[in-house]
Formats: structure tokens, C-alpha cells, sequence
């Protein structure tokens, strides 16, 4: 395969020693893509950048950052008065990691509407998986470097919650603690961990593209490509697509930068750490609050926390669990239904985790929170099993050019197994 741009002498020299153009040539120019990707794909490419964004911002906050409990917090108060655009680069970081989770949400729902977890992606599935349980833990560790009350205090609560394992519970905490409370050497761990996590996202995310490329992308039509008329190069077709994305994307990060920089924060976590003093609600960050529910529903400290890891970890089983033939939702009725079920029941618990734990919240979120748990373990295999789910188009590129009508599978020839 000849280089991009063979003519120039000095590519053509690097591309024979070290094939890094051939590489990118065939990775993203030529890379065969489904025709008919909608702009729900946009979200794992703006997750991407978005992870960029934050190492770049973050690194230079840590340049100006001291990991202290006695200077912690007047660092970050220097950063915003007295370092040059720090400011901005706080308020990026910020708020970057609220995008961030946004685009990540967003990509991990289009995956369960449109199966992208069934074979051959379970493991690219997978992969992601880890990934959102390493962004939850980076952005846990980071929220509590300002080492203001709401970061102080979150921070006793959550690695709290490990002493709930019999046995060894009381040595992990006080592991992550680093002694007896927490304090300095629990602030000197998560900031060494928060600095080298995102690093350790990266090395995952190059192997979940390593994993998208082997099989290509998902399609909203949940069918695979028969061949070359059901596909078009990523470039320039999906980069412009892509661009024009980022661009919505970053219009809208940055009226929240600029105009709203502290509208997802707590203005308790701009009072310094008193750990004399507690907060009277105790609140995580927005992504974190339908786990926090999760937690909260359930009166038995171990169970409630096995419940909140489990309504992260069961996403690892979804490819085995649902058991129908037809990926996308836009074939399975029932299955859509239910899918916007879950939507609102996520919604539901963000909403019940923000509140205290008392009156009609315990009773919502509990309900909430089994229906979470009744949806992939009880109702999505049912449905796999016992759904009937619409005739598939014969191939992408007639569903696409929509030739007079295609032929669907089900009307006289036998269904496509996806």
C-alpha cells in the first residue's frame, strides 16, 4: 500500500523506516465505515478529545498545584487569582470532566440501543466498560485535590465504604488513607493516582480502537457490511461529520465555561476542609449521584455498596445476557421500550441521589434501584428470548439509497443473523 503523500521525498523516506503515513492512511482515510452512521457516533470520538483536553489542562495545574493539606487549598485559590489564564485552565478542567462523562454517557446509551456490546464487540464492550469504572475512579481522586469541605468530606464517606468488606475492609481503608484519618498522605495518594490514571485511560482507549478497527463500527441498522457498497472511507466523509460535532460540542462546553463555570460544583467545596465541622447533605459530583443512590436504597452497608459496584460491573455480563439475534433497537419494539424505561429510571436516580436520603426519596430510589437491577437481569433476557423482532433490510445500502423499497429478510427470504 503506497503512502498518503508518496511523492514527498522525505515521508517516503520516514513511511519505509518507520510506516507511521501508511499506517494513518489506512487507519483513517481508507478505514471502510458503514454508510449510514448517525450523529449519535459522534460521542466516542468527543469523549476522545475530551480526554485529551483534560490530561493537557491538568498537567499544567499540577505544575502549579502543591499536594498539602495546609496549602491545597490556597494552591488552587493562587491558580485562580494569581497564575496567568489559570483561571481558564481550572474552569476547562473543571468543567471538562462533567463534558467528559456527558460524551461518555451518551456513547455507552447509543451502544446499549443499538447492541453495539453483542458479538463481535464484546470485547471492545468490555474495554469501555473499564474505561468508565478509571474515569469514575480519576475523577473521584481529582475532586478531592481542591481539599475544600465537599472534597474533604466526600472523601471520608466513599473510602469509607470499603470497611463495609469483612475482614480485610478496615486494611484497605486505612491503606488508602494512608493512616488513621483522612489527611495528608491520603491527599499526597490521590494526587499521585489522579496525575497517572488518565495516562493508563489512554493505553485502554488505544486498545479499544485497536478492537473497533478489528470488526469496524456498529450501524444503526445493527447489520453487518456486505461489501463495498455498504461502506465509505472515514475521510473525508465521517472527519468533517466528526468536526462539525466537536464544534456544536465545544460551543456549549465553552458558554459553560465561561458564563457558568460553577453551576455543576458545590459552593461548600470553596470553603477549606474542617474536619471538625460536617457538611449537613453530603453530595458527590452530578455523575456520580445515580450511584450514590444506588448506595443510599439499600439499609445494609455491605450489600448497598456491592449493589453500587454491581450496577457498574453487570455492564461486563450485557453481551451475554441478552440473548436476541437482532442488535439495534429499531428491529426489537419491545426491547426499545424498555431500553427508554432504563433512560428514565437513570434519570430518576441521579434525581433521588442530589436529595437527602429522607421521605419520599427512600422509597423512589429504592424502587429506582431495583428496577435498574429487574432491567438487565430479568427483563433483557426475557425480552431476547421471547421477542419478535422486526424484518431486517437486506443490506445497508439498500435500506440506505432505499431502491424503490428493499427486500427485508422476513418477507420471503430468511432473516440476517447480525
Amino acid at each position: 500500500m503506497a503512502a498518503p503523500v508518496a511523492q514527498n521525498r522525505l515521508v517516503r523516506w520516514i513511511d519505509h523506516r518507520l510506516p507511521v503515513f501508511t499506517f494513518l492512511d489506512h487507519e483513517l482515510h481508507q478505514y471502510p465505515t458503514p454508510r449510514n452512521l448517525s450523529y449519535w457516533w459522534n460521542f466516542g470520538s468527543l469523549a476522545g478529545i475530551m480526554l485529551v483536553i483534560m490530561i493537557f489542562s491538568g498537567i499544567f495545574l499540577a505544575m502549579h498545584y502543591t499536594p498539602h493539606k495546609d496549602l491545597a487549598f490556597d494552591s488552587v485559590e493562587r491558580i485562580m487569582r494569581d497564575v496567568n489564564f489559570g483561571w481558564l485552565m481550572r474552569y476547562i478542567h473543571m468543567n471538562g470532566a462533567s463534558f467528559f462523562f456527558i460524551a461518555t454517557y451518551i456513547h455507552i446509551f447509543r451502544g446499549l440501543y443499538y447492541g453495539s456490546y453483542k458479538e463481535p464487540r464484546e470485547l471492545l464492550w468490555m474495554l469501555g466498560v473499564v474505561i468508565l469504572i478509571l474515569m469514575m475512579a480519576t475523577a473521584f481522586m481529582g475532586y478531592v485535590l481542591p481539599w475544600g469541605q465537599m472534597s474533604y468530606w466526600g472523601a471520608t464517606v466513599i473510602t469509607n465504604l470499603f470497611s463495609a468488606i469483612p475482614w480485610i475492609g478496615e486494611d484497605i481503608v486505612t491503606l488508602l488513607w494512608g493512616g488513621f484519618t483522612v489527611d495528608n498522605p491520603t491527599l499526597n495518594r490521590f494526587f499521585s493516582l489522579h496525575y497517572l490514571l488518565p495516562f493508563v485511560i489512554v493505553g485502554v482507549v488505544v486498545l479499544h480502537l485497536v478492537a473497533l478497527h478489528q470488526h469496524g463500527s456498529n450501524n444503526p441498522l445493527g447489520i453487518d457490511r456486505k461489501g463495498p457498497q455498504d461502506s465509505i472511507p472515514f475521510h473525508p466523509y465521517y472527519t468533517i461529520k466528526d468536526m462539525y460535532g466537536l464544534a456544536v460540542f465545544l460551543l456549549v462546553y465553552a458558554a459553560m465555561v465561561f458564563y457558568a463555570p460553577n453551576f455543576l460544583g458545590d459552593p461548600a467545596n470553596y470553603e477549606p476542609a474542617n474536619p471538625l465541622v460536617t457538611p449537613p447533605h453530603i453530595v458527590p459530583e452530578w455523575y456520580f449521584l445515580p450511584f450514590y443512590a444506588i448506595l443510599r436504597a439499600i439499609p445494609n452497608k455491605l450489600l448497598g455498596v456491592v449493589a453500587m459496584f454491581g450496577a457498574i460491573l453487570i455492564l461486563f455480563a450485557l453481551p451475554w445476557l441478552d440473548r436476541s439475534r437482532v442488535r439495534s433497537a429499531r428491529f426489537r419494539p419491545v426491547y426499545k421500550w424498555f431500553f427508554w424505561l432504563l433512560v428514565i429510571d437513570c434519570v430518576v436516580l441521579t434525581w433521588v441521589g442530589a436529595n437527602p436520603p429522607e421521605g419520599k426519596f427512600i422509597l423512589i430510589g429504592r424502587i429506582a434501584t431495583f428496577w435498574y437491577f429487574f432491567h438487565f437481569l430479568i427483563l433483557v433476557p426475557l425480552i431476547g428470548v421471547l421477542e419478535r423482532p422486526l424484518p431486517l433490510p437486506t443490506s445497508i445500502s439498500a435500506a440506505v439509497l432505499g431502491k424503490g423499497g428493499p427486500k427485508l429478510a422476513g418477507a420471503g427470504a430468511p432473516m440476517e443473523k447480525p
